[in-house]
């Protein structure tokens, strides 16, 4: 009984700490966003955000990471 509190625990604290990387990400993308000078880039890249930012809100944080990391590929580039 008790092994099974403490991984019921362990799955409960990692779903919501990775939850908190998605703001962290669009985070970066809004810093790097504001120094582009290439329209083209910041519209895909702003859209790639925003469907990060719904998919996080709908609960769907594994799309969210997807999108915004690919979102932060293109501005690395």
């Amino acid at each position: 009984m008790k092994q099974i509190l403490v991984t019921i625990l362990i799955i409960l604290f990692s779903t919501s700490s990775f939850a908190g990387s998605c703001p962290m990400l669009w985070g970066k993308i809004d810093a790097k966003t504001a120094l582009l000078t290439d329209s083209d880039l910041k519209n895909k890249v702003m859209e790639l955000r925003d469907a990060g930012e719904k998919a996080h809100s709908d609960g769907d944080h594994s799309k969210s990471e997807k999108l915004l990391k690919e979102a932060l590929s293109l501005l690395d580039s």
